[in-house]
């Protein structure tokens, strides 16, 4: 089995370093991450700095917030990649930074794949995620064992930075369909309708979706421990937002709910699930 460094033991990364783990693989992370002690008792190695991490691992992937953190780091593993290695971005980030990465990487001899997830954390620990891949066919061939300890729902989408466009398209449907139902739920409420009967019967028709299965629950119970927060969804908005002014389309509802996500993180709720959304309903 190749050697693996895992950059990133956040809320996404650590179960997924972990599964990794479980598989059988060998796994460097770095010492300095707060996970580093839980992924040593599970049989990681934990090595000092990016460079060596990345010149003793054959495949990287790194699961980090946003793209300038994957910049940042991108710098430090090309100081120690090895020609004929493999590097796997797996954060959501913008398609354009992962096309500038897929090119710097390919000038070192090294072959690149974006492959972003949905899921969320429940699906990162149940190893069930939805993974969206852009780049070549043998690198996708090379990571699919991978991809296959970390996912059911694994599909090469296209060329460099497919994967990264696919998933801005993923956080606009999930935002523009929570706003839905949310609204759908408020209006529901002020007539006195109610919503546990109302989401049941909705889910037997073509209203169905995983949204207002697991977060219409959400918005009934008020339950917004975070699955996946709104900050980071924000941000994925504005990706979304970016990359269809780069392809000059407009995403009218992209942007509405863009500014409402906005306007709960500026509220001080950006910690909250996504679902939260709902609140800003009962605002008004």
């Amino acid at each position: 089995m190749e050697k693996i460094g895992f950059i990133g033991l956040g809320i996404m990364g650590k179960p997924m370093a972990l599964n990794l783990i479980k598989a059988g693989y060998q796994v460097n992370v770095l010492s300095a991450s707060n996970a580093s002690g839980i992924l040593k008792e599970a049989g990681a190695s934990l090595i000092d700095n990016i460079a060596e991490l990345s010149k003793h691992s054959d495949i990287i992937i790194t699961m980090l917030p946003d793209s300038p953190e994957v910049k940042n780091v991108v710098s430090e593993v090309l100081e120690g990649i090895n020609s004929g290695s493999l590097f796997i971005d797996m954060s959501t980030i913008s398609p354009a930074v992962s096309l500038e990465i897929f090119t710097i990487m390919k000038d070192k001899g090294v072959s690149a794949l974006d492959a972003p997830v949905s899921g969320g954390q429940v699906g990162a620990e149940a190893a069930s995620l939805s993974i969206m891949v852009g780049g070549d066919e043998p690198s996708f061939n090379r990571a699919l064992p991978i991809f296959q300890t970390l996912g059911k729902n694994i599909v090469l989408i296209g060329k460099p930075g497919a994967g990264q466009v696919t998933k801005a398209c993923n956080q606009m449907i999930v935002g523009i369909t929570i706003q839905a139902v949310s609204e759908a739920f408020s209006l529901a409420k002020k007539a006195g309708v109610n919503l546990s009967k109302m989401r049941e019967v909705l889910l037997g028709g073509f209203a169905q979706s995983r949204i207002l299965d697991l977060h219409g629950q959400r918005i009934i119970d008020k339950n917004f421990v975070p699955g996946f927060k709104v900050k980071l969804h924000k941000k994925d908005m504005g990706i979304a937002l970016q990359t269809g002014n780069e392809y000059h389309v407009s995403l009218k509802a992209t942007a509405l709910v863009a500014e409402l996500m906005g306007q709960l993180v500026k509220n001080g709720f950006g910690d909250l699930d996504h679902s939260s959304l709902a609140l800003l309903q009962e605002e008004k």
